[in-house]
């Protein structure tokens, strides 16, 4: 009986202590409700009532007006089709840079990686209106390229065209080339001189064929400020660093262990990349696009500087609103307000779906939080 005694005093004990140490590490109860409350008074205040308020003033006029609004406005109709094609192209010129930046500084030591890891933050701490007029510095009409791009602007296309199918054949040709040197044959044994020349043959002929079939238009002005160039620029400046900044270290912390494994069984570059890499780093590429769309669907300084504001012309959503907000139409405002706040309440429940089935051990690599 003495020694039961003794248990159960030990026990509570022990029981007294874990409920102290329990308490010493909890904050007290008013300070946690306190700040639950402080953060839904803020939220509710800062998102959920403008949001709310959005909705109710697109409504309240009916949703006959409502409709009218969105759909019987020509320049409304055509800042929605202009804002659904200048950010999905924008959006697909940043997968290819992301990843492309991704993989040489996650894969690469060479001079300069420091720096190229530096200037894919740039966009992050520069003013989006400070690089909508950078873009017109360089490409405006009073801007370096302006004289050129209002004189013989199209004159630069084919070199341009050139060039780009010539590095997309050099990247085809060394990523399907077999990655062991045993395994090449024919063109695949070409040596680097033989590969530089072939290239600068195949950039001259289609620079002539080009020119011989008159391809693009002479003497002709090249509009890319207050034109859909200019909003691409833009948008593609400011949603730089999305894509890359999510496969940088989702690749520094999976390493090429595997894919350098898939090298030695005898995949060549392409099949490593495709069965190795993307499934590695997909829920890191698929977050990175996702916030490089929310991002390019509200950008509004940098598309404000190079749009011109021009209706029905070059006028964004973004831009719309803020047009018909000064001009006191606000159902109209409002509609297209409400459209844009779809759209970003759309982004925000994929990414949330994205995050539940993204596995645990992922999360913390592409930055996603349960």
């Amino acid at each position: 009986m003495t020694v039961e005694t003794a248990e159960v005093r030990d026990a509570l004990r022990t029981r007294s202590a874990a409920t102290k140490i329990r308490r010493a590490q909890q904050d007290p109860a008013w300070l946690r409700w306190s700040l639950i409350g402080l953060a839904v008074a803020v939220v509710g205040v800062l998102i959920v009532l403008p949001v709310l308020h959005v909705f109710a003033g697109a409504l309240a006029e009916g949703a006959g007006v409502y409709w009218k609004n969105l759909v019987e406005d020509p320049d409304t109709r055509h800042a929605i089709g202009l804002t659904l094609t200048v950010v999905p192209i924008a959006v697909a010129a940043n997968v290819v840079f992301g990843v492309a930046a991704a993989w040489a500084i996650a894969r690469f030591s060479f001079p300069g990686r420091t720096l190229l890891t530096a200037l894919i933050d740039l966009p992050f701490s520069v003013s989006p209106v400070v690089a909508g007029l950078m873009f017109v510095l360089i490409f405006g009409l009073q801007g370096y390229f302006g004289a050129f791009l209002r004189r013989d602007g199209y004159a630069i296309m084919p070199y341009l065209v050139s060039a780009l199918l010539v590095l997309l054949l050099a990247v085809a040709y060394f990523v399907f080339r077999p990655s062991h040197p045993r395994a090449r044959r024919g063109l695949w044994k070409t040596p680097p001189l033989g590969l530089a020349l072939a290239g600068a043959t195949v950039f001259v002929l289609l620079v002539l064929g080009q020119q011989a079939l008159d391809v693009w238009p002479a003497n002709q002005n090249l509009k890319i400020i207050f034109a859909t160039p200019g909003l691409v620029l833009a948008t593609a400046f400011v949603t730089f660093p999305f894509v890359a900044r999510e496969l940088i270290p989702v690749m520094n912390a999976i390493g090429a262990d595997e894919e350098l494994a898939a090298l030695s069984l005898g995949a060549n570059g392409w099949q490593m990349f495709w069965h190795v890499t993307v499934p590695n780093v997909k829920w890191g590429l698929v977050y990175g696009i996702i916030l490089c769309n929310a991002r390019a669907m509200g950008e509004f300084g940098a598309v404000y500087v190079v749009s011109g504001h021009i209706a029905g012309e070059t006028d964004t959503m973004p831009l719309r609103i803020e047009k018909l907000f000064q001009e006191y139409n606000m159902p109209g405002s409002f509609a297209v307000a409400s459209v844009l706040t779809l759209l970003a309440i759309v982004t925000l429940i994929v990414k949330r779906k994205l995050e539940d089935r993204i596995p645990a051990s992922e999360q913390g690599r592409t930055g996603a939080h349960p």
